[in-house]
């Protein structure tokens, strides 16, 4: 599955599928993944709960929000190599995702198993997904969106998360 070009997805995601190399998309989900959980893992604990100004988001908040944002592309992917360009799927409000998830009540440990049960999910999905069913399309907030857009968004959106925390909270 190589990268999308620029049309099959709405513009906004185009910062993150400019941060994804080019290569085999499996073998860069696994790296992908392999790079987040190492990254989570060498944080001290009391960074864990850690927001670099108020109103922003703590550490764990982030890697849930990791997670949720994983979920809802893979659900759209999913739409998408089934052949479901008729149902407008709806935008996520990732505010208020984060403002209703129990991140910091959870430990590190648990959120990491929780993110590698995901990843596990997206990355059977897209093992299966042909050359024909990553070119198919779903109807994402009126804007058409390839399943392999929204493949590598998933990576380029976690890229930029763990600059914004090497960047920002480190």
């Amino acid at each position: 599955m190589h990268k999308p070009h620029p049309g099959e997805y709405n513009s906004y995601f185009k910062r993150y599928l400019d941060l994804v190399p080019d290569g085999n998309y499996i073998d860069q989900l696994k790296d992908n993944t392999r790079s987040i959980v190492t990254f989570f893992e060498s944080l001290p604990v009391e960074k864990h709960a850690y927001s670099y100004a108020p109103g922003k988001w703590t550490v764990k908040q982030v890697l849930l929000h990791l997670v949720d944002t994983e979920r809802v592309m893979s659900y759209r992917a999913l739409a998408a190599a089934r052949g479901d360009e008729r149902s407008l799927l709806p935008s996520m409000d990732e505010n208020l995702y984060a403002a209703n998830a129990t991140a910091d009540n959870r430990s590190m440990d648990d959120l990491l198993g929780e993110f590698n049960a995901v990843r596990l999910a997206t990355l059977k999905l897209f093992e299966n997904v042909t050359d024909e069913q990553s070119e198919q399309t779903a109807n994402i907030a009126s804007h058409l969106t390839t399943t392999r857009a929204l493949g590598y968004i998933i990576i380029g959106h976690c890229m930029h998360h763990l600059k914004v925390l090497q960047d920002r909270y480190l």
